[in-house]
């Protein structure tokens, strides 16, 4: 299948990641200039692919968008897929296609470029490092509108995108929309005390109290590399399972992609497993970029009061200092994360719609959505733990 680009260059459309091969993707998700992002990778994506859990199947049929050099390689990339719902997305368009399916349409299928059940900040224009970025970026742009015009789908959403891409996919007639995150930003400490003693001192006492708590009575290991052994993953599949089962219904992931992932990508998972009396109770797994930590999914088969807060962000902040992350992001959503020194951060997702109409209605909608985002952005950050804003 080919998509005609406005330079009328043509892309091409591949179904599965077998079609690329790992070489050629990631010369162009991360190329050497950039910093790497894990869910960017081969590795990330084909374990989807491969376990089962980002399908046909389980409506997320691979459309990816290719661009090939003189020479037959890739030279640009778009990660994209046919999906015949929502879900596993974390930018919310359920009202959207609720008034669009009562005003006579399909909203269904719909394409949607993404990294799967992954709410992670990155380039949804994959332009390696060939000098030409900005053309191939509108010439991606341009191919997925064409897309959705051929293939008489609703419409395309470029979720967690990079606020350049953002910008591109806007001038390329996309609808620009924002929402946001909480990321801790390591503003060089030395370690988790200095860290500490930024914050105001009743701020201090309390995550100090909440770490001393959590850790009551428990051990905690920080599991990478060839630590990540089989049974390892045995443990955290249950923890994952039985919070997931819990909190959405039907977790996605399965138990072969935490095996896939654990085989291809072990020097950038860090698992942090909690124990009682020598049993694991708990873990939260981690995937490491050059530069960020990003916290993915925990789980626990046991309760014990701040345990979550322990494994998933204060450990998570405490291993970033030491090796020197950036950025530590801890998943979507949570405003009781500002008060334990994660950020209020902007997200960007951009859509085209095909119908003029719903797209003119959903155009009024986002840009008054805009701007509570930004309001909101702004109040939380006033509650922020920092010495700075007592």
């Amino acid at each position: 299948m080919t998509a005609k680009a406005s330079t009328d260059a043509t892309v091409r459309v591949v179904d599965t990641l077998k079609a690329i091969d790992r070489a050629s993707w990631d010369a162009v998700a991360n190329p050497p200039h950039l910093p790497f992002n894990p869910f960017l990778s081969h590795d990330f994506l084909w374990s989807l692919e491969e376990s089962g859990a980002a399908t046909r199947r389980t409506g997320w049929l691979g459309q990816h968008l290719v661009l090939d050099g003189a020479d037959g390689r890739p030279v640009a990339i778009m990660p994209c897929y046919l999906k015949s719902h929502s879900m596993g997305e974390y930018v919310f368009d359920h009202a959207w296609a609720d008034a669009y399916e009562r005003a006579g349409g399909s909203y269904y299928p719909k394409l949607q470029a993404a990294v799967p059940f992954t709410p992670v900040t990155g380039r949804r224009l994959l332009t390696g490092d060939s000098g030409n970025g900005p053309a191939l970026s509108r010439l991606l742009a341009d191919a997925g509108a064409a897309l959705v015009r051929q293939a008489g789908v609703s419409s395309l959403h470029v979720t967690f995108a990079t606020e350049e891409d953002w910008s591109v996919l806007g001038g390329a007639g996309y609808l620009k929309r924002t929402d946001q995150q909480y990321h801790f930003v390591n503003d060089g400490y030395r370690d988790f005390d200095d860290f500490l003693d930024a914050l105001a001192s009743r701020k201090r006492k309390t995550i100090k109290r909440e770490r001393r708590d959590a850790l009551t009575g428990l051990d905690v290991k920080l599991l990478t590399g060839s630590d990540l052994t089989e049974a390892a993953w045995d443990a955290f599949f249950a923890f994952y399972m039985d919070t997931g089962s819990r909190k959405w219904g039907r977790p996605y992931l399965n138990r072969r992609f935490f095996s896939l992932v654990g085989e291809r990508m072990a020097d950038r998972i860090l698992l942090v497993m909690a124990s009682r009396g020598g049993r694991l109770i708990a873990g939260a797994l981690n995937f490491i970029g050059s530069e960020a930590l990003y916290g993915r999914y925990w789980g626990a088969i046991e309760e014990h009061p701040f345990l979550h807060f322990e494994l998933c962000y204060y450990q998570a902040i405490d291993w970033g200092i030491a090796h020197g992350m950036k950025v530590v992001e801890a998943g979507a959503q949570g405003e009781h994360k500002v008060a334990r020194g994660y950020r209020p951060t902007t997200t960007y997702s951009a859509h085209y719609i095909a119908d003029t109409r719903f797209r003119r209605a959903v155009a009024d909608y986002l840009a008054s959505e805009r701007v509570q985002v930004a309001s909101d952005e702004e109040a939380l950050a006033e509650y922020l733990p920092f010495k700075a804003s007592e």
